[in-house]
This record gives C-alpha cells, sequence and structure tokens, in this order.
C-alpha cells in the first residue's frame, strides 16, 4: 500500500497558481497535496535541528549518511546490524504483521538515542536478520476553514449583477478584471461547471424576455421590417456577447474547450437561433424579407439595399441556417420571377431583344453572387435554373426559321453570336442546324436560278458571309459547318430543264463560273466586284492622333508602283481560290470544262490574259482539284501556242532569207497552229479576204506543208484579229479590229467622204453571211466607237441602209480598239455548248453503264442506276429518266439484255 497524504482545501494564491500552470497540474488540489506532502515526511524523518544531526537510512540497503559538523572530525565506530534496526521503547510498536505504527511515537531525536535503542533491542534478543520492515505513513488531520461555496457565490452575484447591466448595453458599474479573476479563481476551485450552468440559463432567459418578446411585437409587420428588426437584435446580442466572452474567457478556455458543452462562441448563435430566428411566427418573414429585397429590384420597383441584404446573408450564414432556410426559399421565388417573367419575354420581344435581356439578367444574378458571396451552391442552382427557363424551355422559340432568318437576312452578326452563344450554354448550339440549313438552301436556290449575270459574285458573296457567321458566330461547330457545306452542295447542283440550259440537265453554275473565271483573267484585280474585294480605298475610322494623312499625289504614287502589283497578283489568286471553293462543290463539271476551254481559247488567240502567271496558277490550280485527265486539253492548248511562236520565228527568218522581209513593210502576218483534238470546234465562216492577205496566207501554209507532212490546215477566219491604219480629217489612226470589220473597213477606200455605199453591196463585196454582216455593221456604225456613219440612224441593220466614212471620227488616243463582236458569245453559241455537253454526257453514261455491266455480268435495275449515278457524278449527274433512255439505247445496240426477276446482263 502505497502511502497517501491530503491536505484540506484552501484558496490558492495567485503566484502559486501560476507556478502550478507552469508544473502542468492536471488538478489544482493534487498541487497543494504535494507540497503537504513533502513538508510532513521533512517533519517526520527530520532528525534535530542541529547541523550535527543525520539521517537514518530507511532500509538496510540505503547507505549511511555522514553527519555534518562543524567540530573536528573524530572516528567513527561502526555501528553492527542489530544497532541499526533497534528502536527505543517509546518508538512505534509493530502490530504483529510486520507493520510498524510510527502514529504511537516518534523516533529519538538524536543518533546516539537511536543506537543506544538499537543495541537494546539487540540485546533484548531481537534477531536482526527477519528482513524488512513495511512502513505506514496516515495522514495529519488539520482543521479546514476555507468555504468554496460562499466563493462561488459571492463571485456570482457579482456576475449577475455585471450581466444585468450588460444586457440593458450598459459598460459602466464593473470591473472586467475583477470579474475575469473571479471566474478563474472559482474554475480553479472546481466550479467550472456550475458556472456555465447559472451563465447559460441567463443568457436563454435574457433571449426570451429581452430579445424575442420585442420582436414577436413586431411579426406583424411587412416582410423588411421584421428582417431589420431581426438584424438589430442580433447584432445587439453579438456585442453583448463581445463583453461577456471576455469576463468568462478563462471559463471558454480552461473547461468549455475540452468538454461536450457549446463553446461561449456557438453559444451565441445556438441562443439566438433556437428561441428567436426558429420561432414560427419570425423565421418565414425574416428568410422572406432577405427574398423581398432581391425581387423588388428585380422587378425594378426599388434598388437593392445592399448593405441590409449584406447583412442579413452575413446572419443566415453565422447562425447555420443558410442551406437549410434561406437558400430554398431564394431558389424557389427566382424560379417563379423567372418563368413568368420569360413567357412574357419570348412573346412580347424580338428574338434579339428576348436574347439580350436573357443574358443581362444572368450576368445581374451571378454578379448579384458575387457581390455578396452567396454560397457556390446556390450560384450553381441558380445558374442552372436560369438556363433552364430562359434556354432549354424556350429552345423551340429560340431556334425556329423564323428566329433565324431575319438575322441571316440582315446579316446580324452580333445578334447571332448572342442567339448561339445563349443557346450553348445548354450544349444546343446546333439545334439551329434545321433553320440554318433551311435559309441556306432557299437563298442559294433563288441565286442558282435567278439572275445569271450576279450569280457567281452572289454565290461567293452568300459563301464569304456564311463563313463568316460559322467562324464567328458559331464559334466553328462542327455539325453547322458540315450542314453548311452540304447545303451548299445540293442547291449547286439543283438543276431543271428550262431555256436557260436549253432543255438540258445541265447545271447553270458550272457555266457562270467558267465566265467569272475568264472575266478575272482577263481584267485582272480591275475586274473583281467591290463587295468582294479585299482592298479598300478609305477607312471609315478618323485616323490616329498625332498621324498625318497621305495627300492626293502621294496615293496616286504608291498605287502605281511594284508593291500595289504584287497586291494586285494576291488578289487574283484570293479570287481565284474562292471561286476554286465553288468548284469543289459543282458535279457537273463537264460544263464547266467545255466553257472553260472556249474562254481560255479566245483569250490566248486573242492575247487578252491579263497575267500569264495566273492563267498558269489556275491550270495548276484545277489539275491539283480534277486530275491531270481533266486538264490534259488545257495544257494541249498552252503548248500550241509555245509551238506556234516558234513556228512563226521559223516562218520569218525563211522570208527573210528569201526576199529580204523588213518588218513594217507588207502584211505582218502571224498564225496560230492549234491541235483540233485540244482546242473547241469552231464553224467556218465564208469570207472574201483580201488579195494581199490571202497571198501571205497561202505562202505560210506553203511554209508549214513543206515542214510537217500530210497535215490539213482549216483557217478560221473568225477568230482573226488585226491592226490596220485609216487616216481622218483630225488625224491618222491605228484602228484594233476584227477580220471581218478590216474586211468591211477595207471597202471603203477609194470611197469618197459623201459617197454611200449600200448593204447589199457590203453583203456581196465580202462573201459574209447576213447575220454575220449584220452584227459586223452594226459595231462598226451603231456602237460607242464609230468609223462608219449609218444611213438611216437607228440600231437595227436593214437592208436598205447605206454606209458612209465616218470622217470626222476621233480619239484621244492613237490606237483604238473596236468592240469585236464575234468576242461576245451568242446565244447560238452557247446552245450549241450546252447540248454537246449533254450528247457528252450521255456517251459517258452508257460507258459507264457498260463497264459496270462489264465487271459485274449480272445486275438488277436500281442497283445499275445507283453504281451509273456514282460513276459519273465528278462529271455530271444525269436524271434518272436519262439513264433509263441510255440503257434502252445500250440494249438496242445489243450492248446488254433483259433477263428474269428485273435483271441486266452482259452481252459479250
Amino acid at each position: 500500500m502505497k502511502p497517501s497524504i491530503s491536505l484540506p482545501n484552501a484558496p490558492s494564491d495567485p503566484k502559486l497558481a501560476s507556478s502550478d500552470r507552469k508544473r502542468k497540474r492536471p488538478s489544482h488540489q493534487l498541487s497543494s497535496e504535494d507540497s503537504a506532502k513533502q513538508q510532513t515526511l521533512q517533519s517526520l524523518f527530520a532528525g534535530p535541528q542541529k547541523s550535527q544531526s543525520s539521517a537514518v537510512p530507511t532500509s538496510p540497503n540505503s547507505k549511511r549518511l555522514k553527519p555534518e559538523s562543524t567540530a573536528p572530525s573524530t572516528p567513527s565506530k561502526t555501528l553492527a546490524r542489530g544497532e541499526m534496526y533497534s528502536f527505543a521503547s517509546r518508538s512505534p510498536v509493530s502490530n504483529g504483521n510486520g507493520v510498524i505504527d510510527l502514529t504511537n511515537g516518534s523516533p529519538p531525536s538524536s543518533p546516539q538515542a537511536r543506537r543506544m535503542t538499537g543495541a537494546f533491542k539487540s540485546r533484548s534478543g531481537i534477531n536482526p536478520h527477519t528482513g524488512t520492515k513495511k512502513l505506514v505513513v496516515k495522514n495529519l488531520k488539520t482543521n479546514n476553514s476555507w468555504d468554496s461555496k460562499a466563493y462561488l457565490k459571492k463571485i456570482w452575484g457579482q456576475l449577475d449583477e455585471a450581466l444585468a447591466i450588460i444586457f440593458k448595453d450598459g459598460k459602466d458599474g464593473f470591473s472586467k478584471e475583477d470579474l475575469y479573476r473571479g471566474v478563474e479563481n472559482v474554475c480553479r476551485q472546481g466550479g467550472a461547471s456550475t458556472l456555465f450552468s447559472r451563465l447559460e440559463s441567463r443568457c436563454r432567459q435574457h433571449v426570451e424576455r429581452d430579445v424575442r418578446q420585442p420582436l414577436l411585437d413586431k411579426a406583424g409587420s411587412d416582410n423588411v421590417t421584421v428582417l431589420k428588426a431581426v438584424l438589430t437584435e442580433w447584432a445587439r446580442w453579438k456585442q453583448q456577447m463581445v463583453i461577456i466572452h471576455a469576463i468568462f474567457f478563462f471559463l471558454d478556455r480552461s473547461y468549455l474547450l475540452s468538454s461536450s458543452k457549446p463553446t461561449l462562441s456557438e453559444l451565441t448563435p445556438q441562443l439566438f437561433r433556437e428561441l428567436v430566428f426558429s420561432y414560427d411566427s419570425l423565421k418565414p418573414k425574416t428568410v422572406a424579407g432577405a427574398c423581398d429585397l432581391v425581387a423588388a429590384e428585380r422587378t425594378g420597383k426599388q434598388k437593392l439595399d445592399q448593405n441590409l441584404f449584406q447583412q442579413a446573408v452575413d446572419m443566415f450564414h453565422e447562425l447555420q441556417t443558410y442551406s437549410a432556410s434561406f437558400e430554398p426559399q431564394f431558389l424557389g421565388t427566382t424560379q417563379q420571377y423567372v418563368a413568368q417573367w420569360s413567357d412574357e419575354m419570348i412573346v412580347e420581344k424580338s428574338v434579339p431583344e428576348y436574347v439580350a435581356l436573357a443574358e443581362d439578367s444572368i450576368a445581374a444574378e451571378m454578379a448579384r453572387c458575387e457581390e455578396f458571396a452567396l454560397d457556390a451552391s446556390t450560384r450553381r442552382d441558380l445558374l442552372a435554373l436560369l438556363e433552364d427557363h430562359f434556354v432549354v424551355r424556350k429552345e423551340t422559340d429560340l431556334t425556329e426559321y423564323e428566329a433565324l432568318a431575319p438575322l441571316l437576312d440582315n446579316g446580324a452578326m452580333t445578334d447571332m453570336t448572342a442567339l448561339y452563344a445563349l443557346l450553348d450554354r445548354r450544349r444546343l448550339g446546333n439545334k439551329l442546324k434545321p433553320a440554318f440549313v433551311k435559309w441556306v438552301d432557299e437563298t442559294g436556290t433563288g441565286i442558282v436560278f435567278g439572275k445569271e449575270d450576279d450569280m457567281v459574285t452572289d454565290l461567293l458573296s452568300l459563301k464569304r458571309r456564311l463563313d463568316l457567321t460559322w467562324r464567328t458566330a458559331f464559334q466553328r461547330d462542327e455539325l453547322l459547318g458540315q450542314a453548311l457545306r452540304e447545303t451548299f452542295e445540293s442547291f449547286m447542283n439543283k438543276t431543271k430543264k428550262g431555256d436557260a440550259t436549253w432543255g438540258t440537265d445541265n447545271t447553270k453554275v458550272g457555266e457562270m463560273i467558267a465566265k467569272y473565271v475568264d472575266q478575272l483573267l482577263r481584267g485582272g484585280a480591275k475586274a473583281i466586284p467591290d463587295v468582294l474585294t479585299t482592298r479598300r480605298a478609305s477607312s471609315i475610322n478618323a485616323p490616329p492622333k498625332g498621324i498625318q494623312l497621305p495627300t492626293a499625289a502621294q496615293i496616286a504614287e504608291e498605287e502605281n508602283n511594284e508593291d500595289d502589283e504584287l497586291d494586285e497578283d494576291a488578289e487574283i489568286n484570293t479570287q481565284l481560290d474562292q471561286v476554286l471553293d465553288l468548284f469543289r462543290f459543282v458535279h457537273g463539271k463537264a460544263v464547266f470544262e467545255a466553257f472553260y476551254k472556249k474562254d481560255l481559247a479566245r483569250r490566248l488567240l486573242m492575247a487578252r490574259s491579263a497575267s500569264a502567271d495566273a492563267e498558269r496558277s489556275m491550270l495548276t490550280r484545277l489539275k491539283t482539284e480534277c486530275g491531270s485527265g481533266f486538264t490534259q486539253n488545257l495544257e494541249q492548248m498552252f503548248k500550241d501556242v509555245e509551238l506556234a511562236r516558234e513556228e512563226m520565228l521559223s516562218y520569218r527568218q525563211r522570208l527573210e532569207d528569201r526576199i529580204g522581209f523588213e518588218k513594217g513593210k507588207g502584211i505582218d502576218l502571224s498564225v496560230n497552229i492549234l491541235s483540233a483534238a485540244a482546242w473547241p470546234t469552231y464553224p467556218d465562216i465564208p469570207v472574201v479576204i483580201p488579195a494581199n492577205v490571202k497571198k501571205a496566207i497561202d505562202d505560210f501554209e506553203m511554209h508549214y506543208k513543206t515542214k510537217h507532212t500530210g497535215r490539213k490546215l482549216d483557217w478560221k477566219h473568225a477568230l482573226a484579229h488585226c491592226q490596220m491604219k485609216a487616216i481622218f480629217r483630225k488625224g491618222a489612226k491605228e484602228l484594233v479590229v476584227s477580220s471581218f470589220q478590216a474586211v468591211v473597213m477595207l471597202l471603203f477606200n477609194g470611197v469618197g467622204e459623201d459617197e454611200h455605199v449600200s448593204y447589199n453591196h457590203i453583203l456581196t463585196e465580202s462573201g459574209l453571211p447576213e447575220a454575220e454582216a449584220k452584227r459586223t455593221l452594226q459595231s462598226l456604225a451603231c456602237a460607242k466607237l464609230r468609223p462608219l456613219t449609218k444611213h438611216p440612224k437607228s440600231r437595227d441593220i436593214s437592208p436598205t441602209d447605206t454606209f458612209t466614212l465616218n470622217a470626222d471620227f476621233t480619239h484621244p488616243k492613237y490606237r483604238v480598239k473596236i468592240n469585236q463582236v464575234q468576242l461576245k458569245e451568242t446565244k447560238e453559241e452557247n446552245k450549241e455548248t450546252h447540248i454537246r455537253v449533254a450528247e457528252d454526257r450521255n456517251f459517258e453514261c452508257q460507258a459507264a453503264v457498260v463497264r459496270i455491266l462489264k465487271g459485274r455480268k449480272t445486275i438488277g435495275h436500281q442497283e445499275l442506276v445507283a453504281e451509273t449515278i456514282k460513276a459519273t457524278m465528278s462529271r455530271g449527274v444525269l436524271g434518272v429518266g436519262d439513264i433509263k433512255r441510255n440503257i434502252e439505247r445500250l440494249i438496242e445496240k445489243d450492248y446488254m439484255d433483259r433477263v428474269e426477276g428485273g435483271m441486266y446482263s452482259y452481252i459479250a
């Protein structure tokens, strides 16, 4: 049994208390007992008060201590073992169990007495070898005069008076330091639990009586008024608890933190939440008041009281009622408002206006969440709610054709961007596809079957605008981009038999693209329409401050330098690339090929190409796009032109060697030798060639046949042009005319100024057909430049008309180009080209059918038609009826035969 010592309870000295805290004693009572134990043991085992005394060992194994003495040391006699453990007669008596009771006596007061006692015991027959004895030290009995209950009562009385003053918002009449010390002393004496119970009861009583009751009296007021009153009382209660917390700080830290009871920081919102906020007549109005503040701002009735709303949100967070009480009702009222508002706005406003209002509403709600630090869950649920009502439930209204078509018609890029962005909040941007496809198809179809002259310009403008819309407004949506390409391909290959295509299934787009390319390559950058050019003559924006605008002379000089020429080349290349984008959508490339070949031939023969590099660049693009087979004839045309130059150099060298021909004397003849298979087919138009010209032609033909045997030359005089000198009253001019114009003009040599030449005479002498004669005379006498004068004056040529030389003809330039009628395509030529392409496509269709049958041997009708369409798509698709007619022709020609079951078989 271990020794135990206890001391009576007594108020602790603050200094001792602080030392106890440093030793980190778990109990204040134990620290007092430890101190008393040390004092008691010293008093029990201490020897005489003199310094010479020494302590006696308490066990046989203990070392003996040498007594301290100021006297001279003398040799001490060694004690026997019996003397060390012998006691005087007044020493404690053993109880017979080997336990010695120290309370019945006291040990000898001197070492001599102890030695005598030990010797006596030794002589009295006590055996010193029996072992150690068990020592029991009993508590000393002292009187306790300290009353902790009375002290607790005294301190609580002071605290209660201070609480009464605090609850009345007073700050004087008590000392915080004294009250803090009192709380500390009570806690150190074990009264912390009682003290907290009394404090909690007193606070609860105050909240019920002084805080809740006044609020209940105002519960009949409107929601905002109740909210303001609750916020006022909450702020007052928090301020009171700040002072209380300062007084009871030691209680909070030493007791409440380690117990299951709430701390003072937790008690503040807990009491207010349980006794005030959760009260049935206060909670609904308080939460509704905060929601009413936001609702008033949404409807525009009044501006949001930001300070009041922020205080309400903070209170909900501090009371831990935000998620349970405020957030559900806030989202509920928002949903009611948004549902009603969106239903009204989608009817009253246009789609762009609705989209703008919806985006503004979403932005305002999110800004409010950020400004007042609403929870992330609130922002997430609120955004989902807004997007659900503004976007998902209005999807049909936002994506219908009537909503998107006006925006596309007007090119409202900003509105379309906002519309797509609103729909894309819920990944619904691609829902615009049906309306978008319908608008593109209707608009493109109208262009294809509309005015021919502006077809390609309108298609390029439409393509550029839609590409910009897809990149900018629709944010490169893959589904919408694919739909745009498919729709373009669909309407550009629509065909209908009519006057435009001379009753064939040819697409008009291929023809017009070829003519537009011819316009670019003949006219260069000047031929590019203003709506398609990327160059701008001026800027709509004012120049930045400090920047001086260039003068007109500087602008003119810059426009004439080489850099601008490079820009023109780049502009032409850009336009050719855009045209090629349209060309890729065209299935009937045979129509484009036919018209492009005819126009290229005229450019090459008449030397009308604006840039040889542009011609080669376009040829390279076509070869890359369609393959070498498509451009084989076109490349041969370029080769023929180069060979013709070499042939003319050889011819001129021969003339110089033979007759000493010099440039400027006689006729300077230039001939192009063309391969009949590569070049378009031109009609032979009869005409009476002047004798000198005929002589030069015959001489070249003899030269050519001597070099190349077995070749036949067919002269196409309709394609020829020449330069002739004419002398008028105001000076000589050099006229650039066609061969037919030159033949007619030569008939007026030697004719007087007032002498009339009849139409019939011209028709007979020129040998031209009547149609060609009329067109030629019309270009010379009825156009803008008139070297001949028609009598009487009119736009049409009749057989009774007469013509005279216009002696007063004048022009600021020396070399004057007279419009050449043959450069303009006639209706007959256009019809012939379309019919020839249609016939060639029929032959291609028949060849495709034969190839398919040869490979399959036997095939059904539907499958054969599908395979034929697939095989001929690159050259132009025929209608199903035309394919059937070609199949019948092949059956008639014994290439194939019908077998049972609606099948076709190949006849070898």
